[in-house]
């Protein structure tokens, strides 16, 4: 396990991010050069989308969990490239839908696709992501990858529409914030690891810790990327207060709810019940969460799930690669965007 102190005595984020992807450089340039033909087209305004989407991409955490749990367990090959590949294009496809159904006009500090273009190319674009997905998983020429790489396409789409239906609600439980947080994030990191060890005919001891593995990373990382949203910080990369605004009630007012009084309780949930989202407003919501413990549970929370995931590697031999994916669940607990 592995422990870190604060970024500005230590690592900075990139350090740790290189550190992961050292084991797997090579695979990565093969996987980038794969991901950059496999998005070439002959239209013209597609080819400028994908461009777009090509420059603006991130850290790419997702095939590099699903390339070094194919190195743990074996030799990366072709399939591990075009599984990852048909991953990130899935969860790329989705996030580009996403920025659609929320309005949201900024990724990753730099305009949308549907804001640099329309809604209706950001869709279409999307579903050609989507396609272009399939069709890579299909080139694995493995029906395990495909019937994963499917089950979790459906399973995103779940995910999100349970989250509409949920925040209606207003006031949701704990475990509904799981269940939605586990459809939409956790399983698409626990199909990576899975899909990597398919790749490499991993034996079913072996991908079941590795589903767990990816299950427990991601819901961490979802947990994380609720803490922003009650953090006052330039660096993350959504503004803070932006999934209150949206309705979306997440793991720290959740908490919180549950430990108010019922005056203090009812203020809250009328504020977001009447969609009363001022900017005063906002910070009273955002203070309520920290003064009654919310975020203090959430951070708690995501800690648990990080030290989950790499209890889940235990079993597997020391290697490079299994020290990286160690590291992705600290970098996931810690990142700071």
């Amino acid at each position: 396990m592995f422990t870190f102190v604060d970024s500005r005595q230590t690592k900075t984020r990139m350090d740790i991010i290189d550190r992961i992807r050292k084991p797997i450089l090579n695979e990565m340039q093969l996987f980038r050069e794969t991901f950059v033909t496999s998005l070439k087209t002959d239209n013209p305004l597609l080819s400028n989308v994908n461009e777009y989407i090509l420059q603006k991409s991130g850290k790419q955490l997702r095939p590099m969990l699903s390339i070094l749990a194919a190195k743990m367990c074996g030799e990366v090959n072709q399939s591990s490239i075009n599984g990852a590949l048909s991953l990130e294009l899935l969860h790329t496809a989705s996030l580009v839908h996403d920025d659609v159904v929320d309005d949201t006009l900024e990724r990753r500090g730099n305009p949308s696709v549907n804001a640099h273009w329309n809604n209706k190319i950001a869709i279409l674009s999307g579903d050609y992501m989507l396609s272009k997905s399939l069709n890579c998983a299909s080139e694995t020429n493995n029906l395990h990858i495909l019937s994963a790489i499917s089950k979790i396409g459906m399973e995103l789409s779940d995910g999100e529409l349970l989250q509409l239906a949920v925040a209606e609600e207003v006031k949701i439980s704990e475990s509904a914030y799981f269940n939605v947080i586990r459809k939409k994030t956790a399983f698409l990191f626990a199909a990576c690891a899975e899909v990597g060890g398919l790749s490499v005919n991993a034996s079913d001891e072996q991908l079941t810790h590795l589903k767990n593995f990816g299950e427990y990373l991601g819901m961490c990382f979802q947990v994380k990327d609720d803490i922003f949203d009650y953090t006052e910080d330039a660096q993350i990369g959504k503004p803070t207060g932006n999934d209150i605004r949206e309705g979306k009630v997440t793991l720290p007012l959740i908490h919180a709810l549950e430990k108010a009084n019922s005056e203090e309780k009812e203020r809250i949930l009328k504020l977001i019940r009447n969609k009363e989202f001022s900017t005063e407003n906002i910070l009273l919501i955002t203070q309520f969460a920290h003064t009654h413990g919310g975020v203090a549970y959430a951070t708690q929370q995501m800690e648990l799930f990080k030290l989950k995931a790499i209890a889940e590697l235990a079993s597997f031999e020391n290697c490079e690669a299994k020290t990286s994916l160690e590291l992705c669940a600290e970098f996931a607990s810690m990142r700071k965007s």
